[in-house]
C-alpha cells in the first residue's frame, strides 16, 4: 500500500459513489460520452473470454498483491466509466477523489499474430463460435496460451493513475483491468480492437463468398452477425434483390376493331 492510504481519512463506498456520481452528472452536463462498469451478480466475468481475460491476469505475480482490491472497487460500483481502444484502455476509478487511469497495452507482434492465425487455421468455423467462445479445446488452449496467446504480458502494459499511490498497479489501475474482463462479456471482439488485430482474419472461411465463389465451411450473413454482437464487418452491402416484374396476363383484354356499316347510295331522282 502507497504511503497516503496510511493517512488519508476513510472514505466509505457510499460517499465515493455520491462523489462520483456528481462528477459524472458534471461531465455528462459537458457532452462527454460515460460508460461505467456495472456487475451483475457475484461474478465479475461470466462467459468465455471475460473470465480468460481475469484468469490471465490474476497467473502474473507481479499483480498478485493489488488485484484484491481491484476486485472490491469495480464489485461496488467504482469504475464508473471506461473505455477500450486501438492499445489504449481509459477510465475513471473512483477513490477518496475521482481518478483518471490510462493503460497502454502493445500491439500483438505480427509475427506472433500470424503464428496464431496458422494455429487456428480451419479449427474456427464462424464469427459466432469465436466471439461466443464455442472453441474446441485445442483453440481455447492456442488463444489463451501465456506466451503464444491473445492476452498481454505484463511487459507489454504501461499504466498509470492520477492517484497519489505509488505502486505500479494500484488499486483504482486494478479495478480497471478486471472492468475490462467484465466488458469483454459484452464486446468480446474489444480484445482483437485492444491488440490491434482483426478478429476476421481468424476466421475468414465465415465470411461470405462473393457471387459466384464456394465456400467449403459454414456462412453466416454479415446483417446476423450485426444483430448478434452490434459489430461491422467490411465489404460491399448484399445486393438487394429487384421486386419480380409484373407478369403481363395472356388474359389481358384485346381491343377489337368493329366493322364499319357501308353506306347505301341512294340514286337522285332526274
Amino acid at each position: 500500500m502507497g504511503w497516503y492510504g496510511e493517512f488519508r481519512p476513510y472514505v466509505s463506498a457510499a460517499q465515493r459513489r455520491a462523489r462520483a456520481a456528481k462528477e459524472v452528472a458534471r461531465r455528462t452536463k459537458k457532452g462527454e460520452s460515460i460508460s461505467p462498469v456495472k456487475i451483475e451478480g457475484k461474478a465479475i466475468a461470466s462467459t468465455f473470454w471475460g473470465k480468460a481475460w481475469c484468469t490471465n491476469l490474476e497467473g502474473y505475480s507481479d499483480f498478485a498483491n493489488r488485484l484484491p482490491r481491484g476486485r472490491t472497487y469495480v464489485r461496488n460500483g467504482s469504475v464508473v466509466d471506461l473505455k477500450v481502444e486501438k492499445g489504449k484502455v481509459t477510465a475513471l476509478v473512483s477513490g477518496s477523489e475521482l481518478y483518471e487511469v490510462e493503460i497502454d497495452i502493445a500491439a500483438l507482434p505480427k509475427q506472433k499474430w500470424s503464428a496464431l492465425k496458422a494455429r487456428c487455421a480451419g479449427r474456427i468455423g464462424t464469427l459466432v463460435e469465436l466471439l461466443q467462445g464455442k472453441l474446441s479445446k485445442a483453440v481455447m488452449e492456442t488463444v489463451t496460451d501465456r506466451e503464444k496467446g491473445l492476452f498481454p504480458k505484463p511487459k507489454e502494459i504501461t499504466m498509470s493513475c492520477s492517484c497519489p499511490d505509488y505502486a505500479g498497479m494500484c488499486k483504482h489501475i486494478a479495478a480497471t483491468m478486471y472492468g475490462v474482463g467484465n466488458r469483454l462479456d459484452k464486446s468480446p471482439e474489444l480484445l482483437f480492437t485492444l491488440r490491434c488485430v482483426d478478429h476476421t482474419e481468424l476466421i475468414g472461411q465465415a465470411i461470405p463468398a462473393p457471387l459466384g465463389g464456394k465456400s467449403g465451411a459454414p456462412v453466416i450473413a454479415t446483417d446476423e452477425l450485426g444483430d448478434i454482437f452490434g459489430i461491422e464487418i467490411g465489404g460491399a452491402p448484399a445486393p438487394q434483390k429487384a421486386a419480380p416484374e409484373t407478369q403481363k396476363t395472356s388474359a389481358a383484354k384485346k381491343t377489337t376493331k368493329k366493322p364499319v356499316a357501308k353506306k347505301k347510295t341512294v340514286p337522285k331522282k332526274g
